[in-house]
């Protein structure tokens, strides 16, 4: 046991446990049903600081942003009814992309569950879609052992999102508490343990044998910190590395054996890897659909390896030849030292000659009077040198920013994938801004992405929280309107979308702001913003019909990417082909 035993409230020992599991922020809104352990706060205030937000998503977004960049479990709070089911979007975010939160709600007095009581809400039940586990606590006596079970379950085997119901009345009885602290033991819920040496040994055999493999990298290598175990994979065989959207950082995009991004957005060279490979090594990645095309013909003569710790998501999507489950970096330790050392001249020649080709395509060389969301990414990376934290929201910017943007380090991209949450950025920006203190923060979001969580402008001023906002503004949802483009004939139904005058609106919270529109202002106004205590808004206006290249269409096979044309043109917001180069 530790400490000594006293008598407490719920609402007390709930800041108790939070504490005891090393938590020292919570994002919140306060109601009336969970006044109690509002109050309660009051004693703990030293020890753990709430972060007042706008909205209950917000606080989702800014818990999740936190786990993201710490790698610690993020705690959110809110009260019963329209407060509880405000996260659920939040939650389901965690939830697709495996971060540990925990979400603490309130809950109308046990003996009114089930009468329809004002502001009451099933939220457990709601939740279970959207959250690894979910509980109700009915008895004081079980709070203390469900916190704790609540951050195990959220940070162990593949992290993702708990949540906690506790009713008013649980919150405002009392007994006597001792932080609980003997062994666990959760029926039907068991981590993987070490993998076998029949694994082991198969897996150094189908690496050495192979002529031209690849290493698919998600987020796995960084939820299990196995970036220094992929690269010396990679090193020691001469594996070249394509990395998933969320996998990106996990590995050094500067590094020489990095291909970059896969999938619908990815570059085409890393994609040609991939459907030409005679094996794939699948480091901690679940195979989405973003990632893979067509799966009938899906990188259709190599061998697969699959290392993921959910057991759910092996052979889900692509039938492996090596299913491995268990934790990522373990698996690696074991294996790397059967690793022939050998060099693959021929497979990474015929890679670089697909990159070369692609080149000369890139929208960083096309010539126009606008500033392109391309170019002003690229210059983003220019001015913070690589070194920022950035956030990224979700459309087009999102896949420019994977582009364009480079990442050498570990947890310096957060973004929503698997959910593809519109308004998560400005949020979970604020929320890890709690644990990056020191490294500049860039929040990257388009002018529909802003809007769905704008008001966290106030959480953002009234935390005084040193980041910056970079809204990328092409007057329309660019990715939706993209896709009109290219599969609707150009018909742009309901995809123009006005803007408040965002100089005006941040300079109205108290927000220093920026407005460019040319490539050469982007790094003297970064500079200036950079400047700043505080948060800084920079509005980009860019070129409004630019367009994501490469891009697989959806369903279509993964070599069947859309390039870019040979242009240096745009006419009436269209690229007039040019064939400048073969």
């Amino acid at each position: 046991m530790r400490g000594s035993q006293k008598k407490l409230s719920g609402a007390e020992i709930i800041w108790e446990c939070l504490i005891q599991e090393g938590v020292d922020v919570v994002f919140g809104y306060p109601g009336g049903a969970i006044l109690h352990t509002y109050d309660a706060l009051n004693k703990y205030s030293e020890k753990i600081h709430h972060v007042l937000v706008r909205h209950e998503q917000g606080a989702t977004h800014m818990a999740d942003g936190y786990a993201r960049a710490s790698g610690k479990v993020g705690v959110a709070m809110a009260t019963s009814g329209p407060g509880a089911t405000n996260m659920i979007t939040g939650m389901a975010t965690a939830m697709m992309d495996s971060s540990p939160i925990v979400c603490i709600t309130g809950q109308v007095p046990s003996p009114f569950i089930g009468s329809d009581a004002f502001q009451e809400i099933d939220i457990t039940g709601a939740s279970i879609p959207v959250s690894k586990h979910s509980y109700l606590v009915m008895n004081i006596n079980d709070l203390a052992t469900t916190i704790r079970e609540a951050f195990y379950v959220a940070r162990s085997g593949r992290p993702g999102p708990v949540l906690i119901d506790i009713p008013k009345d649980i919150q405002n009885e009392t007994t006597d508490f001792i932080y609980p602290e003997e062994e666990l033991n959760l029926p039907g819920y068991q981590p993987p343990e070490d993998v076998s040496e029949e694994y082991i040994s198969k897996f150094a055999s189908l690496v050495n044998d192979a002529e031209k493999p690849v290493i698919l990298a998600g987020h796995g290598v960084l939820l299990s910190n196995a970036s220094r175990e992929v690269m010396e994979l990679a090193e020691k065989s001469s594996i070249p590395i394509a990395t998933t959207l969320l996998g990106i950082g996990g590995v050094p995009d500067s590094h020489q054996l990095v291909l970059g991004m896969m999938g619908m957005h990815g570059g085409s060279w890393a994609n040609h890897a991939i459907q030409d490979a005679d094996l794939l090594i699948a480091c901690g990645m679940r195979f989405d659909d973003r990632v893979t095309g067509n799966l009938k013909t899906y990188s259709p003569n190599s061998k697969k390896i699959h290392i993921e710790i959910d057991p759910s998501e092996i052979n889900k999507n692509v039938k492996v030849d090596l299913a491995i489950h268990a934790d990522l970096g373990t698996v690696l330790r074991h294996v790397n030292p059967h690793i022939k050392k050998m060099v693959r001249n021929d497979w990474l020649d015929i890679i670089s000659g697909w990159h070369h080709d692609s080149k000369q395509r890139d929208i960083l060389n096309l010539k126009s009077d606008k500033l392109h969301a391309a170019q002003a990414i690229r210059k983003i990376w220019e001015g913070t040198k690589g070194d920022a934290l950035i956030v990224s929201d979700v459309g087009q910017h999102q896949m420019l920013e994977a582009q364009y943007y480079k990442h050498n380090d570990p947890r310096t991209l957060l973004t929503s994938g698997g959910l593809g949450t519109m308004g998560f950025s400005l949020p979970a920006a604020i929320g890890a801004s709690f644990h990056e203190k020191d490294r500049g923060i860039w929040v990257i979001v388009g002018d529909g992405s802003i809007q769905m969580t704008i008001m966290e402008l106030g959480t953002a001023i009234q935390e005084n929280v040193n980041i910056n906002i970079a809204i990328i503004n092409n007057g329309y949802l660019g990715m939706v309107r993209q896709w009109q483009q290219m599969f609707y004939n150009a018909r742009y139904v309901e995809t123009p979308i006005s803007s408040p005058d965002y100089v005006k609106l941040a300079e109205a919270y108290g927000i220093q702001a920026y407005r460019v529109d040319s490539l050469e202002n982007v790094i003297p106004t970064m500079e200036k913003a950079q400047k700043n205590a505080g948060p800084s808004l920079i509005e980009f206006k860019v070129e409004e019909h630019e367009v994501v290249y490469p891009m697989v269409p959806a369903g279509a096979d993964l070599h069947d990417m859309i390039q870019r044309p040979f242009s240096d043109v745009y006419e009436n917001g269209q690229i007039v082909e040019k064939e400048t180069a073969k």
